[in-house]
């Protein structure tokens, strides 16, 4: 009996002996995968630039009735205005972008046979700007972008320039925005802007021209036509991105 006790624990050592042998010869478990870490682009972003806006000229002003030329439409003066921009980045690369400002201009005639490039009236203007655009993200802190949009201008606190004009008004109008720049990104959160917009303005002008301003015409003249104003907006500034994920926790192991 007792060599019977003896043979089955010198088996069950010798069996546990290879198992623990081959535990060994076996690779280590590979760890787990880390868990994914969300997206930490951050979609709202603010501007806040300085802009110089350059206008052109051109249109049309003729008398009403008769159709007599009066003018190559109007030329506004050029101005410095702050400018504010609100964008949603709907991924990392495509934004909508909201731009709006106030601007003060005085209004010109642009030639023709009645007192040509004289101050014909001064207008308050506001034209809030959608786009829709394309950042590129491959190349580190530097981020240049590109828009398209459309913008619609309201003319307001209209005066007439006298003796010049009696009356003059500009309507609202509706226009197309082109728009190139870039970010300069210092972290996840502030950078630098640079920004140049085109942006279509096409209103309808309608005025009266005072009297003594109208020779040979008796009296006043009604007069009406399209003024391109079509301004370049340059501008510069500093951007600030917010709304991205919070950091992930840190857990400590003891």
């Amino acid at each position: 009996m007792i060599k019977i006790v003896r043979c089955a624990a010198a088996a069950f050592m010798l069996g546990a002996s290879v198992a623990a042998a081959s535990a060994a010869d076996l690779a280590p478990p590979p760890p787990a995968p880390a868990p994914a870490l969300p997206d930490a682009f951050q979609p709202f972003q603010v501007r806040l630039r300085a802009v110089g806006v350059i206008t052109s000229s051109g249109g049309i002003l003729q008398t009403v009735p008769g159709g007599t030329f009066v003018s190559g439409g109007f030329k506004t003066s050029d101005s410095v205005i702050p400018e504010l921009d609100v964008s949603y980045f709907l991924t990392k690369n495509i934004a909508l972008e909201a731009v709006c400002c106030v601007s003060y201009n005085k209004v010109y005639l642009s030639g023709g046979t009645i007192a040509p490039n004289q101050q014909a009236a001064s207008t308050w203007l506001f034209p809030p700007t959608v786009l829709v655009q394309y950042h590129w993200t491959d190349f580190g802190h530097f981020q240049p972008y590109v828009g398209v949009g459309v913008n619609y201008t309201v003319y307001f606190h209209q005066h007439a320039a006298e003796p010049l004009l009696n009356t003059v008004g500009i309507q609202s109008s509706w226009g197309v925005a082109g728009q190139i720049g870039f970010d300069y990104m210092i972290d996840d959160h502030w950078g630098f802007n640079f920004d140049v917009k085109k942006i279509m303005m096409n209103p309808h002008v309608y005025g009266t021209v005072a009297a003594p301003s109208v020779t040979p015409y008796p009296g006043s003249v009604s007069i009406s036509g399209q003024a391109n104003i079509s301004p370049w907006l340059i501008g510069a500034g500093i951007t600030y991105r917010f709304g991205g994920p919070a950091p992930a926790a840190v857990v400590a192991k003891y």
